[in-house]
């Protein structure tokens, strides 16, 4: 049934529970043998980053499966990658309902979801259970329950149990819906941060005999000169690449429509503008240095163009999903095809490293191991005001283990692979 005859209908309903019954039903028509009502042949693009083949470029972006519920009925979406998460270390409802909220007139979409989640080892399990080979990305937070100067103990604790059942790691640091997150995006704290994450990287790459690459992903609304920053501290710690961006706390162009006004971070349409900036920035701060993955307000195939050309390498999308169905896709992915058919030397990256790099000043404290699950700490609170814009090694990798997804990931063996620093 065409997505324009079936949206009416979920727009009836709460956005939430429109969420759930969607991924449940496209979950039940796979497990049924269905699945012919929800595949989709699109445009092959393999596309060679983060030491990792992608049959194409197009991303499913973390937030639409929390949990690793349903990764087997999005696969056979058309995706060439997909990012399940954000998981934290325990389980956590997040923020109270309602928390999303449409603008349809905007094909815009504001959340407050809080991480909600099931916890890392809910996740893990679900993983392990999926029949799906492709490239998975695991995306990490800290709860809500832990003050930032102990979130390094959750991201470790994260990083630890995803580790082997992954393709890549994304780290979250940019979401606007758990108290002071953002605050990890600068300064000694990133640092610190980048620091600890890059020691466990390489001691679990050891341990595994498989490299998995970590992406962090940046929030849209930054002060001036805080891209410049967060790139070179990303390249000094020889991060695996960025993702870029997620929803904005800004109401530019929305605040004359219903639901506007709602807290929360907006993301669709009226984000496509911003965060395609952020990439132009971001990119030319690399210099090459790491790769971009553009994400925010892509809703058909010239928008994704349109970050490509602003220096991304892959795009994934979401809230395009809600308001133009399945068919996104495709279009994206034609998109991509003809932007690589156009850029045939852009479709395997290759890192520049500079043969000399000055150390940002360390943070004090050293990194804390996370053999342990984090204790709790005072409760959490959803902080942000719509006023208060400020709130490797080459390592020859192996195929994850037998019953865990990301098994299909190609790695290559190439100067594409980032080396030891």
């Amino acid at each position: 049934m065409p997505y324009a005859l079936v949206r009416p209908l979920l727009f009836k309903l709460d956005p939430e529970n429109a969420h759930h019954l969607t991924l449940n039903t496209l979950r039940t028509l796979n497990n049924w043998g269905l699945d012919g009502f929800i595949h989709k042949r699109v445009a092959e693009c393999p596309v060679e980053v983060m030491g990792l083949t992608f049959p194409n470029p197009v991303g499913l972006a973390a937030g639409l499966d929390k949990n690793g519920d349903y990764i087997d009925a999005l696969a056979a979406m058309g995706f060439g990658f997909i990012e399940i998460g954000t998981v934290t270390p325990r389980p956590q409802g997040g923020n109270p309902r309602p928390r999303m909220f449409r603008l349809p007139a905007a094909e815009a979409l504001i959340n407050r979801m809080g991480f909600n989640n099931e916890g890392v080892d809910t996740l893990v399990a679900n993983v392990r259970r999926a029949r799906y080979r492709g490239i998975l990305g695991i995306n990490i937070g800290k709860n809500a329950t832990t003050p930032n100067d102990k979130a390094i103990d959750d991201y470790l604790y994260c990083l630890n149990r995803v580790y082997e059942h992954a393709s890549y790691i994304a780290v979250n640091i940019s979401s606007p819906n758990t108290k002071n997150l953002r605050d990890l995006q600068s300064g000694d704290a990133l640092n610190a941060l980048l620091s600890a994450l890059r020691m466990r990287q390489l001691e679990l790459a050891d341990q595994h005999d498989r490299y998995v690459p970590i992406a962090v992903k940046i929030a849209p609304d930054l002060e001036p000169g805080m891209i410049g920053e967060i790139a070179d501290l990303l390249a000094y710690h020889r991060m695996d690449a960025v993702i870029a961006t997620n929803t904005t706390i800004s109401r530019n162009g929305v605040l004359h429509l219903p639901g506007a006004v709602e807290l929360g971070g907006l993301s669709g349409a009226p984000l496509v503008s911003r965060s395609t900036e952020v990439i132009t920035e971001l990119s030319a701060a690399l210099a090459g240095r790491l790769p971009v993955i553009g994400v925010g307000g892509i809703t058909r195939g010239t928008d994704a163009w349109n970050k490509l050309e602003a220096g991304a390498t892959l795009v994934q999308v979401y809230s395009g999903l809600v308001f133009r169905g399945p068919a996104l896709i495709g279009d994206v992915a034609d998109a991509c095809q003809y932007y690589y058919e156009q850029n045939p030397d852009k479709r395997v990256f290759k890192r520049v490293i500079p043969v000399t790099a000055e150390a940002p000043e360390a943070a004090d404290g050293p990194a804390t191991p996370a053999d342990e699950i984090p204790a709790t700490s005072a409760p959490g609170e959803l902080a942000i005001s719509l006023d208060d814009p400020d709130n490797p090694a080459t390592v020859t990798p192996e195929q994850p283990a037998e019953g865990t997804a990301g098994a299909g990931s190609t790695v290559l063996q190439s100067d594409t692979s980032p080396k030891q620093p």
